[in-house]
């Protein structure tokens, strides 16, 4: 019996632009995917030689890039952050635009100009630390899985790195955005290992190369 595909996808701000992309390369969930009141976090797909599971954005990327699912979607903050050696990612699905940014109290802030350590609260210590590495600047990241906007208010980081798209956060907690890092899209990722070894690994980026290549007509 073939051993099924695993494809991993994230819960949260990505995954409905995700489905129907999915769906045009031939992964669609089954019926029981949809429901908000089921816990589960594998499913069928309309293949029986695929599954889905539905976990963090970052756990995507872990499951991808040590084999236990074969193929995945995340968000290119998640691949700049962790950067595994094992993970490859192919093709830009061109959704989930955002970008991720330094932001600081629109009023009291203390200038970084000469500065040598700062304190900066984020989900994404290793993207922060090379940015500011970079202005000749040492990073002390506070790690926070969200409401990154409550800290410099209460005195935790003067600073935040998070990921904007309307901004709109931002302004109701009395902040502004004073840097872009890098513009963010969602990718298809695969394991290395896996692409070499599965063809229908290969055959499901190409489907999700070709369904890019026509949207972009």
């Amino acid at each position: 019996m073939t051993t099924p595909l695993t494809f991993a996808v994230p819960k949260g701000r990505i995954l409905d632009e995700a489905l129907p992309v999915m769906a045009r390369a031939g992964v669609v969930p089954a019926d029981a995917f949809h429901d908000k009141k089921d816990r589960s976090l594998s499913f069928a797909t309309t293949r029986e030689d695929m599954r889905l599971i539905r976990v963090r954005a970052f756990d995507v990327a872990t499951f991808v890039a040590h084999g236990a699912a074969q193929v995945g979607i995340v968000g290119s903050d998640v691949i700049e952050e962790f950067d595994y050696s094992d993970l490859y990612a192919p093709v830009d699905l061109d959704i989930g635009h955002c970008h991720l940014s330094v932001a600081e109290p629109k009023e009291g802030a203390e200038s970084i100009d000469g500065a040598s350590h700062i304190r900066v609260a984020t989900k994404y210590p290793n993207i922060t630390r090379r940015h500011f590495e970079a202005q000749g600047i040492q990073a002390e990241c506070v790690k926070l899985n969200g409401a990154m906007e409550l800290a410099p208010s209460l005195g935790l980081a003067g600073r935040i790195v998070d990921l904007v798209s309307t901004g709109a956060t931002l302004k109701q907690n009395g902040l502004v955005e004073k840097d872009k890092i890098v513009e963010i899209t969602a990718r298809l990722i695969v394991n290395r290992a896996a692409l070499k070894t599965d063809p229908r690994v290969a055959a499901l980026v190409e489907a999700f190369r070709a369904n890019a290549a026509q949207d972009a007509d």
